[in-house]
């Protein structure tokens, strides 16, 4: 049996994971005239490379609310080095036509799978249509764990309340899953059995997934019980009888004992097999960015090799603090944005270029590659370093290698801001195919960046797009040179320009320590 969160670097080389994303509407439109609307959402994935539009999938319709939260589900696969373009449009649904024209328009939202993901708590909360009154959808998203267990289940209820004024109950089942943050998520609602206080609920199928990792508007509420996937596992015994508890019948009546039982009538657990199980082979793959080829460097390594070979020269002590970001770590999984290549908390430092291209090797056989792709807490952690020591005496270089698209924009542009007044620059080098528009606005070379009313106060990010390097020969030492001379280009004036703005000038040559030291951060 797979277990939940299973950490497995080497089986999980390609950095994409499966997102769920649920759905929840607030306030919408009412445009039925004798009841509530029906709403359904509808998602839509814009192409890589392309404006076109196509639909992904739609959401159960809810009848008769203004606040439905849905039950199915969209999941995606997450790639952090692809902008991934997603809009949701909300329908009243008014026929039985699955043509979605044919229905009601009640608003619409445009976000990225890398904006939902990177919100607080992986909530996002927009506006139906910017301006207009139409009400609000919000998403929430959860990586889905590795575990393929399937739960097949069957529940009974006896002596359920009466609720119906001249028949008794149509009782439905609601499964909510608990999260992180003491919230519930709607994941699983049985089918309704009309008018009956014990019913026998069909057998039903369920990812262990969704299990362990509402629409009131129109129901009479019964009551509730709370249980876990261990106790459910358990299948059927005394231990699976629960009490379903109405606390408000509880606060006013005394002599309230309960307002029925569920029973769980069976529980069973099988593991679900993907083509993938029956393919796999070596889990080193040759389209990830970071493959280890035995004879020529991949695009990291020489990008790294590139840059770092000759920046070293100005580094005294040829120590080099080396971080990874966007990765989960040994040995439980723990997802991490700054942390050292060499495993070293204490000390991050490789020697020389050689020492820290061991590490990156080393590093990749134990994480496992992960997004968000967040570059504050790394420029963050490189200012910390940086603010110590402001005499001139030492220059920070931090050279950022990704092939992500960057997920944390807002935290990232205050932390430039911040950056720019100490002695410190920044070389981003993208490799691979992804789509680096978004790192333009960080390379300050047009306009400055800004944040919260705050404008850098020099421009101290450079940004090149490998891939307009690569000698189409294959020659890699000619497309190393290449990179290596533009992306250096900008440092020189870069340090002038701090000295300068604080007055510092050069040391006299006799000095012990005539140029200032640059200490590179990669």
């Amino acid at each position: 049996m797979a277990s939940i969160g299973e950490f497995d670097p080497l089986n999980s080389s390609v950095p994409a994971t499966k997102i769920e994303i649920t759905v929840s509407c607030r306030s919408l439109l009412d445009v039925d005239t004798f009841s509530r609307s029906a709403p359904v959402v509808v998602l839509y994935v814009q192409g890589i490379g392309t404006k076109e539009w196509r639909e992904f999938g739609r959401t159960e319709v809810i009848d008769n609310t203004l606040n439905p939260d849905f039950v199915r589900k969209f999941v995606l696969d997450y790639f952090f080095e692809e902008k991934q373009n997603l809009r949701f449009d909300v329908y009243n649904v008014d026929s039985r036509s699955s043509n979605i024209s044919k229905h009601s328009f009640l608003g619409q939202t445009f976000c990225t799978l890398g904006e939902i993901i990177g919100s607080s708590g992986s909530r996002l909360e927009r506006v139906g249509i910017p301006g207009k009154k139409c009400g609000n959808i919000i998403f929430t998203a959860e990586e889905l764990s590795n575990c393929r267990d399937i739960a097949t289940m069957q529940l009974c209820a006896n002596k359920l309340d009466k609720k119906d004024f001249f028949g008794k109950s149509d009782p439905f089942l609601v499964f909510y899953r608990s999260n992180e943050d003491g919230t519930f998520t709607i994941c699983h609602k049985t089918e309704v059995i009309k008018n009956t206080l014990n019913p026998v609920w069909q057998p039903f199928t369920i990812p262990v997934r969704a299990l362990c990792n509402g629409d009131y508007d129109s129901h009479d509420f019964i009551g509730e019980f709370t249980t876990s996937y261990r106790e459910l596992s358990r299948g059927q015994s005394q231990f699976n009888v629960y009490e379903v508890l109405n606390p408000k019948k509880k606060g006013r009546k005394k002599k309230y004992v309960n307002s029925g039982t569920v029973t769980l009538l069976s529980f069973k657990v099988e593991s679900e097999y993907t083509f993938v199980d029956f393919i796999r082979g070596n889990p080193s793959q040759p389209t990830s960015l970071h493959y280890m080829n035995p004879y020529q460097l991949n695009a990291y390594a020489m990008a790294l090799k590139a840059v770092g070979e000759i920046i070293q020269d100005y580094d005294s002590d040829k120590l080099f603090p080396a971080y990874g970001f966007g990765a989960k770590l040994p040995p439980d999984g723990k997802i991490s944005h700054a942390f050292p290549l060499n495993s070293d908390c204490e000390n991050a430092n490789c020697v020389g270029i050689e020492g820290v291209l061991e590490a990156y090797y080393d590093c990749l056989r134990k994480v496992q590659l992960y997004g968000p792709t967040n570059f504050a807490p790394v420029i963050n952690q490189v200012a910390q370093c940086a603010s110590e020591v402001t005499d001139g005496s030492q220059y920070f270089v931090l050279l950022i290698i990704t092939d992500g698209v960057i997920s944390d924009m807002v935290q990232t542009r205050e932390a430039v801001v911040t950056a720019a007044s100490l002695p410190m620059s920044v070389i981003i080098v993208g490799v691979g195919p992804a789509e680096f528009d978004a790192m333009e606005e960080l390379d300050g070379d047009e306009v400055r960046v800004s944040s919260r009313g705050r404008v850098a106060e020099r421009d101290i990010v450079q940004f090149v797009p490998f891939r307009d390097y690569i000698d189409r020969s294959g020659n890699q030492v000619l497309s190393m040179a290449r990179l290596a001379k533009d992306v250096l280009a900008e440092i020189p004036d870069q340090l002038l320009s701090f000295m300068k703005s604080r007055g510092i000038e050069p040391r006299p040559a006799l000095c012990p320590s005539p140029t200032p030291q640059i200490n590179v951060h990669l």
